[in-house]
């Protein structure tokens, strides 16, 4: 026998979703589909903030210019807020990940117990990593996600997640009762 050959290399702790290797179809055709995701969740954050805006505005004119300071920061707090929310949400994803079939899956000790969904400081911890490395980068640093098996983009690796393909897209429904 050959020494080092016995059974295959297993990683502890880590849910089956953080494995690329032992479970690839996490992961297949990630990539096109978050760039896919980001492009529908930019529709949904512009006429989120349009709407934002138009409430701003007739706040402010409401209150004679008074509050146009205070809402032009809560606009500018839109994108934040659809990212964290959606991600730390119960579906763990944003709409545009839903329509693209990918969800956000944590990969912090005891991730398990509640099925992978991100907390909401990882939801945070992950948007502001996003806007914060993409705008300084013009989004150069999203690269690094092509040179890892999970890949994960450096927001990913701070706030302790990874996207894979949504699992309940596996789960086939079951037949309708056959009645006799």
């Amino acid at each position: 026998m050959i020494p080092g050959s016995g059974p295959a290399l297993t990683i502890d702790n880590i849910p089956e979703w953080g494995d690329p290797w032992g479970h690839p179809r996490y992961f297949m055709g990630v990539t096109p589909r978050r760039v896919y995701a980001y492009l529908l969740d930019i529709v949904v954050v512009g006429l989120l903030m349009g709407m934002a805006y138009v409430a701003s505005i007739i706040l402010g004119a409401l209150t004679l210019g008074l509050l146009w300071p205070l809402m032009i920061f809560l606009v500018s707090l839109v994108p934040i807020a659809y990212h964290t929310l959606t991600i730390g949400g119960e579906r763990s994803a944003t709409f545009g990940m839903r329509a693209a079939g990918i969800k956000v899956m944590s990969l912090a000790p005891g991730a398990v117990q509640n099925g992978g969904r991100p907390s909401l400081l990882q939801a945070l911890i992950q948007t502001v990593g996003f806007y914060g490395s993409c705008a300084p980068t013009f989004c150069l640093i999203l690269v690094v996600a092509l040179f890892n098996p999970r890949r994960r983009t450096v927001h990913d690796f701070l706030a302790g997640t990874v996207v894979v393909n949504d699992p309940k897209q596996w789960t086939l429904p079951s037949p309708p009762p056959i009645s006799a």
